[in-house]
Order: structure tokens, then C-alpha cells, then sequence
């Protein structure tokens, strides 16, 4: 049997000496982006997805063992454990096939195999079931079981018994179990109707009359029939050809010519239609769920990503607009910090006159605290606000730009324990006007205040296994905070809670020492917070950055482990940290090429992946990778679906991505759909991620538009010369 290093080295692809330190890496409580960033020598530069993986398929397997272990001592207990079974344990793939072979072996509740044996007809069973070529015919054979006492009546009673037992030792042996099971993912299909005789129309009319193979069904097809069917709006089942089923099973049971096996043959067909094929369908219908929320989850994880590596529209005083028509639009001005400057309620969906009064009233803070950007919310009311803010920058003149903002948890954020906190002198919803406003400014540092799941960048999020989701949605969370780096001075509790090392309490604890003790002025200042130990430290130092320090390192993401290697490679250079702060060392990577890159990293002691982190670092100090991706759009004026026309090029904005096409923001209120099949020319798309992440800057054109049904088609396959 392979070990678990051996089968995770050949699943990723890598070498089993990466996969050795790896797993001896997080074994001794080290977190994945530290791993990741901190210790690439060690692994060979695998990226963090890969090293989540990596962690999961370890779990996994560790868990496997674990069962098969415990399986392997309960039938050894029944003193059952042969070597065949123990190497057919051992070489089990997986939990289902461990859970096959421990199935003859488990203790069953009461069935009709047990009441059969409680009679005393198992002896019956297993003189039939081996099909003697010289064996007595059944009903001659059940003649000696008639026992009036042990409620066997009759040659009747006795077969049936017999039978019973017969269809459940089939239905326990775990060959084929393995088999049906792979037959059935191969030839079955998954068949669903309307639950009424007349349905109505609804979102699953689609699933009224459905049919499709097992294995090429699509994540969202199985999520949107399994709501279907909760909802008892659908009947959902397996089908499969009952006798391309059974052949199989005749084959390993039947013993052609015997005087039993045509009672055996109907034994076969009973354990098939009784307790095989409704176990089989649960866990086909199992597996294609938790494919198809696995896939999901994957694909939230893709959508979130990007969502919170947005590039930050950094240093300017925003405006923010929480749009809504009964309650009015909250309206919140932040400087270029997120500090809040101003707050008002305005009413511009009441009448002409009110928001003529709400452009007025707005009007003077933008030039009462010099606004640059207004962020506004996508929610209720946000096409109305949008047209009153190009109503109003037309009359400023200029020199306001706007963009419309996401604002998925932005209410769910605005009612929280920690909003209380943050503004505990401000309403509720103008709690979420300053959210906004800071979404704009900072995305990643706004949007980690806020559940992932209710940031609104996937499917059926609700349906999923949350804890699953949860740790997911977790991990990519702390990939992209680590990724930027962390002020240590500014950063919010719940920002700095997602740093590798770092947990809510010790986040906690660093913004009251700030508050208690002023600001950090190392990163070695961190050690003196309450339950930030060295383990700890280790894990968060390289992800902190303290731009009040003296030391530029502390600035960068240079790990502290590594100071004496960066100081040894300025001086080969001809450099020294005043250079570095100074920005006067352009011709570094020059003279580290020119020294020699494999001899400058072992004059430093450190490996190649580490001295070109540190080139990186060294040149570009405190240096935001979200700086180096397209802008958000900006705009100033406003489009109406009615000025839609097809064949028209608009630039948008990637909004979400889902398995059969992305949502594209292209400046109407109404976002429009790239589907799968408009994606690329050429080749095919297997998955719309393969082309887009969301917050790309995609060009596309109009291919229809539905204003009564509100539904924007666009392709991003230029136009043919004279095509409309």
C-alpha cells in the first residue's frame, strides 16, 4: 500500500520530498500562507491553493486510515479478520469502499434476513445459495426447515426465509456493490418531473421534464432539482436498465445447470431491486451533491478571490450612497483614510422637488469636504440614485466620478455586534453608507468585516455544507490578506484576525494595546501583546507591516528571520538600508545578476525562491499587489437599457461567475450575461473561469436586450464587419 506522502505526491504532481516537509510543516502548527510565502525552499514554490489541497487530501487520507483501522479491529473482535480482508482493507480507496467491505460485518438492525436466521433457516440458505450441480431442488431441500415452533409453516415459508437471507448476502458483498456502482454512473440517468399534474410556471420549469446521464450533469442542474425537490416541486429519481443491471450480478452468483439456481437467480433479482439499486441511487444521488457543492464552493472561492483583490481607490475623500425609496438614501463622507466626516439622510425618490433638494444638499459636501468619488450601492433604488448623481455631477461641472458598488452584506455588516462598535454613535443605516463609501476606498479591508457567504459571488450558497464553506471561504479570506500585508497601526480587529497566526482574541488584544500604548514602532512591539507568543509571532511578522519603524524591513514583507540575509545582500550590492528607504537602489536586481544570483543567496545562507522575495521586497518596499491590477471603472454618465442596441461595445465590469456564464456590469442598472458559449472564438470553454474572474475589465457587445423581462444579453466575440 502507498504511503500517504507517495499517493498526495502523485495526485498533485510533486515530488515526495515537497510533500514529506509539507506535511511535517503543518504537523508542527504552521499556517498555510506562511508556508506558502516563508518556506518555498522547502515545498518548491507550490502556490497556497495547491497547499490547501494538499491539506485537505491529507485530512482526508489520515481520516481513511483512522477507519480502516477501526473496521479492521471490529471484525477482528467478531474474530472474522482474515489476511485477504485486512489487505482488501488496506488497499480500499476510499471511505464508501472501506465502509463495502465492512457492511457483512456490521451490526444491522432487525431485518428479514435476521428473522429468517432466527428461525433456523440460515443453514437452508447456504445449501442453496451453492448451487450443488447434485444439490436436492429447493422445494425438496425445505421439506427438513418445516418448524411450526420456530414459525415456519410450510416449504413456502422456509424458501422465502432462505430467500431473504440469500438477497442480503448478495446485496452485503462488496464486489458488487463496487461494480453496480460504477455501471451506474456510467449507463444511469437522473430523471425528474413536475411534482403536479399542472404546474405552474416557475424558475424550475426547466426540471418539469428532465433527463440527463449521471455523469454529465452540470453542478448547477444537480443544486437547482435538489431545491426543486425540498421544495416538492419536483420528483427526483435514478434510472437504469434493469437488466444490463443484473447481468453482472447473475454472472457472479449463478451457477448455470444447478437444481437451486433458478431460486438463486430469483434471490439475485429481489436483492437488485429491494436493497442494491435504492442504495445505489442514495449514493449516486450523495455523490452528484457533494460534486456538485464541492464545485460550487470551488467556484465561490475563484469568485471571492478577485472580489477581494480589487484594486483599492486609495487617499480619496468618498462619498457613499445606500440607495432605498421608503427610508429614504444614507448618505456618508469618509476622508481618504475612512474616517467619517459627514452623514445626511436625503429623500430623491419622493418627488421632483426632493431630490432636486437631495442634488443641493449633496452638492455642498462635495464641496464642503472636496469628494472625488461617490460610491453607490446595487440595491433597492440604486438605478434612481444613480441617475440623481449624473443629474448632479452634470451640474457640478465635473470633476466627480462614481461607481457602482456591491453591497451584499453591507446591511447584514450595518446591524452587527462589530458596527455597534466601530460607530456606536451612528443609525444602522447610515452605518452602511460608510461601509460602502470604504468599499470603494479599500474593498479587502471593508469586506473582511463581512461572512463571506453573504458576499453574494456564488450559487446556492445557502444549500451548501456550510462548515465546508465556512473553511473554504476562510482560506481564501486569509490568502488574500496575507498576499497585501497588514498595517499594524490602521488595521481593524476583524482585518487583522485573518493574518497566519494570528485569531480574534489576539487581534483584539493588538488594537487595545495600540489604543492603550500608541503606536507600534517595530514589528518585535507586537511581542509584547497579550497571548502573542513566539509560535505566533513567527507566523504573523512577515504579513505585518509598521510603517512608523525606523527599520524599512519593517515595512516590507521581508521576514524577520530573514533581516541578516537582506542587510548581507545590500552590502554585496553596494547598498544600505538608507538606500532602501530612499528609493535609491533601482540597479539592485542589475547587481545581483551580475554577482550571481545561486552565489549571492548562499553567501546570504537562504535559498533562490527566498533571495528573489527579497530582491522584490527590498525594491518595491510596502509595495500593495493590488496596485498592479486593471482600475475599477469609473463613470460620470449613466446608461438606460432603452439606449441598448445590439451589435453596441460597451467596457464592463466582471461581476460573478457561475457555471454557465459571467454577469458583466456594463453601466446600467441591470447587469447583463456573457453566457458560456459567447465567451471566446475557437476553442471551447469547458468553464466561463477559464476566461474571466470576477472584477475583470471585459469588453463586449450587446446581443439582445428584453426590457420587459429585464435580461441583458452580451457576447465577448467581436462582431463580424457588417454584423449586427
Amino acid at each position: 500500500m502507498d504511503t500517504i506522502v507517495a499517493i498526495l505526491a502523485r495526485e498533485l504532481g510533486q515530488k515526495e520530498t515537497y510533500v514529506q516537509n509539507v506535511v511535517e510543516l503543518i504537523d508542527e502548527g504552521n499556517t498555510i500562507p506562511f508556508i506558502a510565502r516563508y518556506r518555498k525552499e522547502l515545498h518548491g514554490a507550490m502556490d497556497d491553493t495547491t497547499l490547501r489541497t494538499l491539506a485537505d487530501r491529507l485530512q482526508y487520507l489520515r481520516n481513511l486510515d483512522k477507519r480502516r483501522e477501526e473496521v479492521k479491529s471490529a471484525i477482528e473482535g467478531q474474530g472474522k479478520l482474515t489476511e485477504e480482508l485486512s489487505a482488501a482493507i488496506d488497499a480500499a480507496a476510499t471511505l464508501a469502499e472501506v465502509e463495502d467491505l465492512y457492511r457483512p460485518y456490521k451490526q444491522k438492525r432487525r431485518t428479514r434476513a435476521t428473522v429468517a436466521k432466527e428461525k433456523g433457516l440460515e443453514p437452508l440458505a447456504v445449501l442453496l445459495f451453492a448451487q450443488a450441480m447434485d444439490g436436492p431442488a429447493p422445494e425438496e431441500a425445505a421439506q427438513a426447515y418445516i418448524d411450526p415452533e420456530k414459525g415456519v409453516e410450510n416449504a413456502e415459508e422456509a424458501l422465502q426465509g432462505a430467500n431473504d437471507i440469500i438477497a442480503e448476502q448478495i446485496s452485503d458483498d462488496a464486489d458488487i456493490r463496487k461494480l453496480l456502482r460504477e455501471l451506474v454512473w456510467k449507463r444511469g440517468y437522473l430523471v425528474s418531473a413536475a411534482a403536479a399534474k399542472e404546474p405552474d410556471d416557475s424558475v424550475y420549469r426547466l426540471y418539469y421534464d428532465f433527463k440527463s446521464p449521471l455523469n454529465r450533469l452540470q453542478g448547477h442542474q444537480v443544486l437547482a432539482i435538489n431545491r426543486g425537490e425540498r421544495e416538492d416541486i419536483l420528483k427526483v429519481g435514478v434510472e437504469m436498465d434493469r437488466e444490463a443491471a443484473l447481468v453482472p450480478v447473475r454472472r457472479r452468483v449463478l451457477h448455470p445447470g444447478a437444481p437451486a439456481m433458478a431460486f438463486v437467480r430469483a434471490a439475485a433479482e429481489d436483492a437488485y431491486d429491494r436493497l442494491i439499486f435504492p442504495s445505489v441511487e442514495r449514493e449516486m444521488r450523495n455523490l452528484l451533491t457533494e460534486n456538485a457543492n464541492e464545485g460550487a464552493i470551488k467556484m465561490f472561492g475563484l469568485n471571492l478571490k478577485p472580489l477581494l483583490m480589487q484594486p483599492p481607490v486609495k487617499g480619496f475623500v468618498t462619498m457613499g450612497l445606500d440607495p432605498g425609496y421608503r427610508n429614504g438614501c444614507k448618505v456618508a463622507v469618509v476622508d481618504g483614510t475612512g474616517k467619517v466626516l459627514d452623514t445626511a439622510v436625503v429623500y430623491p425618490t419622493f418627488s421632483e422637488k426632493k431630490k432636486q433638494e437631495a442634488i443641493d444638499l449633496l452638492s455642498k459636501l462635495i464641496r464642503k469636504h472636496g469628494v472625488a468619488h461617490i460610491a453607490i450601492g446595487n440595491g433597492t433604488a440604486s438605478r434612481e440614485t444613480e441617475q440623481m448623481a449624473v443629474e448632479m455631477i452634470r451640474k457640478l461641472g465635473g470633476g466627480v466620478s462614481y461607481m457602482i458598488v456591491n453591497e451584499a452584506g453591507a446591511s447584514v455588516y450595518s446591524a452587527s455586534k462589530l458596527a455597534a462598535e466601530e460607530f456606536p454613535d451612528y443609525d444602522v443605516n447610515l452605518r452602511s453608507a460608510v461601509s460602502i463609501a470604504r468599499r470603494l476606498q479599500d474593498p479587502l479591508a471593508e469586506l473582511v468585516k463581512i461572512d463571506p457567504k453573504s458576499i453574494g459571488v456564488g450559487q446556492y450558497q445557502h444549500d451548501m455544507p456550510q462548515a465546508r464553506l465556512d473553511e473554504t471561504l476562510g482560506g481564501v479570506v486569509e490568502d488574500c490578506v496575507n498576499a497585501v500585508g497588514v498595517d499594524l497601526n490602521t488595521a481593524s480587529a476583524p482585518l487583522l484576525s485573518y493574518v497566519a497566526g494570528l485569531n480574534n482574541t489576539t487581534a483584539k488584544n493588538i488594537v487595545k494595546f495600540r489604543e492603550e500604548n500608541g503606536a507600534f514602532t517595530t514589528r518585535k512591539g507586537v511581542l509584547k501583546v497579550p497571548k502573542v507568543g513566539p509560535k505566533a509571532f513567527e507566523q504573523c511578522a512577515g504579513f505585518l507591516r509598521v510603517p512608523e519603524s525606523k527599520n524599512v524591513l519593517d515595512h516590507t514583507g521581508v521576514h524577520p528571520e530573514s533581516y541578516e540575509a537582506a542587510q548581507k545582500l545590500l552590502e554585496l550590492c553596494g547598498y544600505t538600508l538608507k538606500d532602501v528607504a530612499a528609493g535609491a537602489i533601482g540597479e539592485l536586481a542589475g547587481r545581483v545578476d551580475a554577482y550571481g544570483r545561486e552565489k549571492a543567496a548562499q553567501a546570504c545562507g537562504v535559498g533562490m525562491p527566498t533571495l528573489e522575495d527579497i530582491v522584490k521586497e527590498l525594491l518595491k518596499p510596502g509595495r500593495d499587489p493590488r496596485d498592479e491590477l486593471p482600475k475599477p471603472i469609473l463613470r460620470t454618465d449613466v446608461l438606460e437599457m432603452k439606449d441598448l442596441k445590439p451589435g453596441m461595445e460597451l467596457t464592463g465590469t466582471v461581476r460573478n461567475v457561475i457555471d454557465f456564464g459571467v454577469f458583466v456590469d456594463i453601466g446600467v442598472h441591470q447587469d447583463g450575461l456573457v453566457h458560456i458559449s459567447q465567451l471566446r472564438e475557437g476553442r471551447r470553454v469547458r468553464h466561463p473561469s477559464e476566461v474571466c474572474t470576477v472584477g475583470d475589465i471585459v469588453t463586449v457587445w450587446v446581443l439582445e436586450v428584453d426590457e420587459k423581462k429585464k435580461r441583458i444579453s452580451l457576447t465577448m466575440k467581436k462582431p463580424k464587419e457588417g454584423a449586427v
